[in-house]
């Protein structure tokens, strides 16, 4: 036997959090129309194309420039090799557009077939070795096996059986059997999973797909005819991982192997081509190279520390983030990070969440709680005194740092950790203003997603599940606010009916980045829920006492996975209103380094970030700025010390010009004020 239960029996579909800068403009956004609940109809994503070569670099290297430019034009010349456009923000962009499962049925039913030839694949190679399950995901299928672990020269070995098996064109045929039969078949196999996957299938008759007459597995399908319709060159294995059967640690380990599959030869070339471009902006290894974050194992897994050039970055964007919130009439908050453990039966997290939290602490006899959710601390202001229906709409917003317990195994850089920042908001309103507030959330989270060139949406409006509180009446009029905000704003959006929190209809907003990858970011939320637990009220026009509406809002999500989703749409080239180091001042020769320290503390004076850079040929100090991805080098040599002056030199332009510094600080200021990546 071997081999997989599909997707309609036993769904194990993987949703990953899946970049050409785009520029800083006043233009309004495009937006996609959201996917279905599914997934997407295509993977569309933008693939930059190699433009600078060596050559053109060297003929922009002038032989009579002064000494600081001709310096620095060498270092262009030498150090120029072919660069892509995103890294720099050099060259084009070719968007390319992949069929998912969702949108081909086809490809769909290819890597289902995939999975089991593989399957089969590995039974040849490795008779010992037992099935357990293999679904298609969402860029191809992967298999989990009970065997000795494999190396990458056993994939190798499976991929040449998976292609012999190809070539034969083998059928597959379905086949309907008693469940008392297909126990008979497994347990004649000694295959234990697939005992306990059968007992667990409701549906009779129970079904079978056979690869002609040599291998065959439990399995729903749907899949190709034969396995000649599977392109062979269109099919990779990428890895293997270790996992849990059934997701549970107290379970056996499992080979897992993940592959690969596409409708043609080409596709998987793009695929491939993607992977690579996503691999060059992994935020875990330009972290590491700039300097900006770094996971301690002395202190525990998924806890971020902060560099000083990621935290300046950080700072930066929380200091934007305060200031646009308070110009929108929020007020804001700072709540301890702890609270009693009654806090949490109160809200209902101890009841529904409490996997998601820490053990408790002992303090003095009584029970606290590390929050995993900063919601009901901003309802304890709220119910610190009386209000008025005059008071409303009431804004809070804090940057709330809370901890959630995850799995080792589970972490993932900065995109899953264990503590991190929310940028959290909540609104209490009327009825009557909850289409207001929702538009001015909408207008609000566009404006901050914009400063980062995010300007590619997908959205989607969830409706009431079957399981919910909350009157008829409020969930109608709660929705048909946020549709009509959603209709106000222009915005395109798919209806997830009954995708809804049990406490209220809510928007989701995925960004896309600068290579096309979809980040679910921004969420609204209204909750009839919370307000009842803990009897919030307030006092209307006719002195009775009411429940206010309560909105939950985030923009960023985390500040952690937003940043790690910033390095790699930036591909650690931020900006220079938010690069950690704006400018570095080189001099020629340490005869100008008194010279460059003055022009240093003037430019940190007016809030640039700037820093000097000595002790090297001056092509090497080009060099490391560029690789260091300093957005603007000041060079200084002897005519510029004599002058007071500074040659400019951009990292995306290049030879800027000779200016005076003053010139330099207020054009650097005039970009950092309208948000742009370079003068």
């Amino acid at each position: 036997m071997a081999a997989a239960v599909s997707a309609p029996l036993l769904r194990f579909h993987h949703h990953r959090c899946r970049h050409h800068l785009l520029p800083h403009s006043s233009s309004p956004p495009r937006r996609y129309p959201a996917g279905s609940p599914r997934g997407l109809s295509s993977i569309s994503f933008r693939l930059p194309r190699s433009t600078t070569t060596a050559a053109a670099a060297r003929s922009t290297a002038s032989p009579s420039a002064p000494s600081a430019a001709a310096a620095a034009a060498e270092a262009e010349a030498t150090d120029a090799v072919s660069a892509q456009a995103g890294s720099d923000g050099k060259g084009e962009e070719e968007r390319v557009v992949l069929p998912t499962n969702e949108s081909s049925d086809r490809l769909l039913r290819i890597r289902h077939t995939c999975a089991h030839v593989m399957a089969m694949a590995v039974q040849k190679l490795f008779p010992n070795s037992k099935v357990t399950i293999g679904p298609w995901i969402d860029n191809g299928f992967y298999y989990d096996f009970d065997m000795e672990p494999l190396t990458d020269k056993d994939l190798k070995r499976i991929k040449k059986e998976m292609d012999r098996i190809i070539r034969k064109n083998l059928p597959l045929v379905r086949e309907e059997v008693s469940r008392e039969e297909a126990q008979k078949r497994i347990e004649a196999l000694n295959e234990p999973y697939k005992l306990e996957i059968l007992e667990g299938i409701k549906e009779e008759p129970i079904t079978i797909y056979h690869i002609g007459e040599e291998w065959w597995d439990l399995c729903a399908g749907p899949h190709v005819e034969s396995t000649g319709k599977i392109d062979r060159r269109a099919v990779e294995l990428e890895s293997v991982a270790g996992a849990y059967w059934r997701g549970d640690e107290s379970n056996q380990m499992l080979q897992r192997i993940y592959g690969t599959a596409w409708e043609t030869e080409d596709q998987l070339k793009a695929y491939i081509h993607f992977k690579e471009e996503a691999k060059r902006r992994d935020h875990r290894r330009l972290g590491l190279d700039l300097d900006l974050f770094s996971i301690q194992e002395d202190a525990g897994g998924g806890l971020v520390f902060w560099h000083p050039k990621g935290a300046i970055i950080r700072h930066v964007l929380e200091d934007s983030w305060k200031q646009i919130h308070l110009q929108r009439g929020y007020d804001l908050l700072y709540t301890p990070h702890v609270a009693k453990a009654e806090l949490w039966k109160v809200s209902g997290h101890i009841d529904f969440y409490k996997e998601n939290m820490y053990n408790q602490i002992d303090v003095e006899d009584e029970l606290y709680q590390l929050r995993p959710m900063n919601c009901p601390y901003h309802i304890l202001v709220y119910k610190r005194k009386l209000h008025s229906y005059r008071d409303f709409p009431i804004r809070v917003a804090e940057l709330g740092t809370v901890y959630r317990y995850e799995l080792s195994g589970s972490l993932h850089g900065l995109f899953r950790v264990r503590g991190f920042t929310q940028d959290d908001a909540h609104i209490f309103c009327l009825e009557d203003q909850i289409k207001d507030e929702i538009r001015g959330v909408l207008d609000l989270t566009e404006q901050i997603l914009g400063q980062f060139g995010f300007r590619y949406y997908e959205i989607n409006l969830s409706t009431r599940p079957e399981k919910s509180v909350g009157s008829d009446d409020i969930w109608e009029k709660a929705t048909l606010a946020l549709k009509d905000a959603l209709e106000d704003k222009g915005w395109e959006y798919k209806v997830d009916e009954g995708g809804g929190a049990f406490y209220g209809p809510k928007i989701d907003l995925k960004i896309e980045d600068a290579l096309g990858r979809k980040w679910q970011c921004s969420t609204v939320q209204v909750d009839f829920n919370l307000p009842e637990r803990f009897d919030i009220t307030y006092v209307d026009s006719n002195s009775e006492k009411k429940r206010p509406i309560m909105i939950h809002r985030a923009v960023l999500g985390s500040l952690e996975r937003f940043f790690g989703v910033l390095i790699e749409h930036y591909a650690g080239d931020f900006p220079l209103w938010l690069a950690p180091i704006q400018a570095r001042i080189l001099p020629v020769t340490d005869n100008e380094l008194q010279y460059c320290n003055e022009v240093a503390s003037e430019l940190k004076s007016k809030g640039i970030r700037a820093e000097v850079c000595h002790g090297e040929r001056l092509p090497k100090l080009i060099r490391n700025a560029e690789t260091k991805k300093v957005p603007l080098m000041a060079v200084v040599g002897p005519k510029e010390v004599q002058a007071r002056t500074l040659t400019i030199r951009s990292r995306h332009s290049g030879e800027i010009g000779t200016m005076p510094v003053d010139e330099f600080v207020s054009r650097i200021q005039l970009a950092i004020a309208n948000k742009s990546s370079s003068l």
